[in-house]
């Protein structure tokens, strides 16, 4: 999405130039002599964020990752002669990513702190943030932080809007609340669950732009500088190439003119459009959301009925040990939520293996041995429902255990156990929405990343649900046709 120069933006560049050029240019000789040979050539893996219009954002029409954060790592790389491969992950997880060592870099508006100097090398700041409060705009009673007592404000989490509400909350009387996303945060005020939201004003002010239904009341606040990113001690190589990219960016009035692409006004994108254009125009990033959606949850359930089909007969082994094991296994998968092993699926076990990760693999794990734990008592209660006479009934005709496993028992639990089966089905694929967590493009995630920058979020959710809802009714008409062939 792109947006006309404006002239409220020229004071900002020239701050910015008087901020930087010294700096940058000064440092431009000593960045090229330092940089090492290795990084031209390379190909780095790059963390941002998911939602942070106008710094990373996806465009509605085609679903390319966008914005200045974007704009600039893609031209500094081109210069330099290197590679990225950028991984919108949102930005926690974007830090961690980078932490463990799924990535080389993050680009993500983040505020150069000195708590975050004792884990990252940053780069020179490529840009001078600062924090405002904003209202809805039909709210005419809080006009400042005055008006704040005993209310709730949102901030982004990890941000500089949030460490500047947080200092002003004592004084003010106010409480805090923490949310990952700035639609998020916006439509929180919108629907009154907070009366205010403290942002980047560059962020607050592209939102504005967009029609997303705010308006600000506060002075900015001088804030930090934003700045890419590497694991302390780790890829001074592209650290180098950044900084001496940047400077001829700078020097040039390149970077000037991709500032001038994003910031500044534009036509408002809220309510342009009815909802079935906003499902024509967003179809590309919903249509790979909806197959990514489908074919996890195919895979991971796959897998899942495998292991509850092992892991069943387990349960009722007459060996203890045996038992105990496939206890054991239930207990744990069943006893933590599914977010603890996307995360450690994808974070911690490359970290501690120094293996590289994959969002799909990740992801398959935590749904497979998630839903496999439940496979595995619905596989279990089915066995044990059927009534132990037919057991001893098939051995007095003279079959084996295994023989009257499979021609008695099985058929008939499988039976009883198949609404249930398709059930999990159905459950595993709403829980596949929760890997967006981790980076996953599925449906919810593509939906997401469109009402990031069209702000249109109720009618996105409304579109999404009712994918979802036809997705879920397709698959268990076809389950229940299977249910019906298999055990008529």
């Amino acid at each position: 999405m792109r947006v006309q120069k404006n002239r409220r933006w020229t004071r900002v560049r020239a701050g910015l130039a008087a901020g930087f050029a010294a700096t940058l240019l000064l440092g431009t000789g000593a960045a090229t002599a330092a940089m090492p040979a290795q990084a031209e050539g390379e190909t780095y893996v790059i963390a941002t964020d998911t939602t942070f219009a106008p710094f990373e954002f996806r465009d509605p029409s085609t679903g390319d990752l966008v914005g200045i954060d974007m704009d600039l790592m893609n031209t500094i790389a081109e210069r330099e002669g290197f590679s990225v491969d950028i991984r919108s992950l949102g930005f926690q997880a974007a830090l961690s990513a980078v932490q463990s060592g799924q990535a080389d870099g993050v680009i993500a508006g983040m505020s150069i702190t000195d708590e975050r100097k004792e884990i990252f090398d940053f780069s020179e700041p490529y840009f001078e943030s600062g924090v405002q409060m904003a209202v809805a705009a039909n709210d005419d009673s809080i006009e400042g932080y005055d008006d704040l007592a005993g209310e709730t404000v949102v901030a982004k989490s990890g941000s500089e809007g949030l460490a500047e509400a947080e200092k002003l909350a004592e004084e003010y009387g106010f409480t805090v609340k923490a949310l990952d996303q700035s639609a998020t945060m916006y439509e929180s005020v919108k629907n009154q669950s907070a009366v205010a939201v403290f942002d980047d004003y560059p962020v607050l002010a592209y939102g504005i732009d967009q029609g997303n239904g705010l308006k600000v009341v506060t002075e900015k606040i001088p804030g930090g500088e934003y700045g890419f990113a590497v694991a302390k001690g780790e890829n001074s190589e592209l650290l180098a190439a950044f900084n001496d990219g940047l400077a001829k960016l700078q020097a040039d009035g390149t970077y000037d003119e991709i500032l001038d692409t994003y910031l500044g006004d534009s036509e408002a994108t809220q309510g342009g459009g009815n909802i079935f254009e906003l499902v024509v125009e967003s179809w590309p990033a919903l249509s790979k959301g909806l197959w990514n959606t489908v074919s996890i949850t195919v895979v991971s359930f796959i897998i899942a009925l495998a292991l509850g089909l092992v892991f069943g007969f387990m349960k009722i082994s007459s060996s203890r040990v045996v038992r105990g094991i496939a206890t054991v296994y239930v207990s744990i998968f069943r006893g933590t939520p599914i977010l603890v092993w996307a995360f450690l699926f994808y974070f911690g076990l490359p970290q501690l293996t120094g293996a590289p990760g994959n969002v799909f693999l990740a992801g398959v794990a935590t749904l497979a041995l998630n839903a496999g734990a439940y496979l595995t008592e619905i596989v279990r209660g089915g066995l044990q429902a059927v009534d132990p006479g037919q057991m001893e009934a098939a051995r007095s005709l003279g079959l084996g255990w295994g023989r009257s496993m499979q021609r008695v028992v099985v058929p008939q639990a499988a039976k009883i156990s198949m609404p249930s089966i398709i059930n999990q089905l159905v459950i595993t694929l709403k829980d596949s929405s929760l890997l967006l967590t981790i980076g996953f493009a599925e449906l919810l995630y593509q939906a997401q990343q469109i009402y990031a920058a069209n702000f249109r979020t109720t009618e996105m959710l409304i579109i999404v649900g009712v994918m979802y809802f036809i997705v879920i009714t397709l698959l268990t008409w076809l389950a229940n046709i299977v249910d019906k062939k298999v055990n008529k």
